[in-house]
């Protein structure tokens, strides 16, 4: 079992007000303003679902609904004895997050993912899906020697709040830390603590410089177009990026090896923006909807 919090820091750049992804200001209007605020949305939902899918997992049995067939057996942990403290709210036992080679059309299949195209679903990107899966030594969620129950997790977002109270000792206590795309560590330990244990990401907003990769962090792609998928087979196979396509350029490098890597399951944005959200799946036919700002909500089927 996973016990939570929400912290926000990671960017403690003061001038920024208010400051958002990746120390970007949020502004409507310029290129890329709009769709960057539906990622930031989109990246945060993400985290804090992780963090509600670690609950499923951990406490409890430890097992998984739809075992992924790449995933090695480990000895089973021990379910903590305490309940954690929105037990009522977990409805998705045994929902492994991340995509395996093997087995992700059947998985997409049991969570109706292939009905629904990025960033909800599967449907019309299954081969760019494989492509990058196929790149990828593993889709475990902790190492095979990790057998610690009751793991205490927190989530720490990139605004400055955290600037100057010297928490970072505090974030570091967790067991599991979970942060978002390129908010630096590096030079702010004190704030926002030193570890990373796991670290959401799409391709405009990860690291390129190799300074800030941690061996001992897994990252994950949280794709949101087909050429998110297209863009991580062909950094992982040498291949020449074709930045048209993104709103703004993309990382050119990786600084992360395959066995770091994962892929983030459509179905965790999907049930986030539907059920954490409550965004609406139906919109009127005289609402006019801004498919940049909406990014989330642009390729439900039932608003095209």
């Amino acid at each position: 079992m996973c016990q939570c919090e929400l912290r926000s820091g990671g960017d403690l750049n003061e001038e920024e007000s208010p400051p958002g992804l990746n120390g970007h200001r949020l502004r409507a209007g310029p290129p890329g303003g709009p769709a960057m605020r539906g990622y930031l949305v989109a990246i945060f939902l993400s985290a804090v679902f992780l963090y509600y899918v670690l609950h499923c997992i951990l406490w409890g049995t430890n097992a998984y609904g739809v075992p992924p067939v790449e995933m090695k057996k480990r000895n089973k942990i021990q379910p903590c004895l305490s309940k954690p403290a929105f037990a009522s709210l977990l409805r998705f036992h045994q929902f492994h997050p991340f995509l395996c080679a093997a087995d992700f059309k059947n998985t997409a299949s049991f969570y109706g993912s292939d009905k629904f195209d990025l960033p909800y679903g599967i449907r019309t990107s299954a081969e760019y899906f494989r492509l990058a899966l196929s790149k990828l030594q593993s889709c475990d969620l902790f190492d095979e020697f990790d057998n610690v129950p009751c793991k205490k997790c927190v989530v720490v977002g990139n605004g400055g709040v955290l600037k100057n109270k010297t928490l970072g000792e505090k974030i570091d206590s967790y067991d599991v830390i979970i942060r978002m795309n390129n908010g630096p560590i590096l030079g702010h330990e004190e704030e926002v603590g030193r570890r990373t244990t796991f670290r959401l990401f799409y391709p405009e907003s990860v690291f390129s410089d190799p300074n800030h990769n941690d061996p001992n962090t897994t990252v994950i792609l949280t794709a949101f177009k087909p050429l998110d998928l297209k863009w991580l087979w062909e950094l992982l196979t040498g291949g020449k990026i074709n930045t048209n396509g993104f709103w703004k350029k993309p990382a050119l490098n990786l600084i992360y090896k395959p066995y770091q890597i994962r892929i983030l399951d459509p179905f965790i944005i999907r049930t986030a923006a539907y059920e954490l959200l409550h965004f609406p799946k139906v919109f009127p036919k005289n609402q006019v909807v801004h498919r940049k700002t909406l990014v989330l909500l642009r390729d439900d089927p039932r608003t095209s």
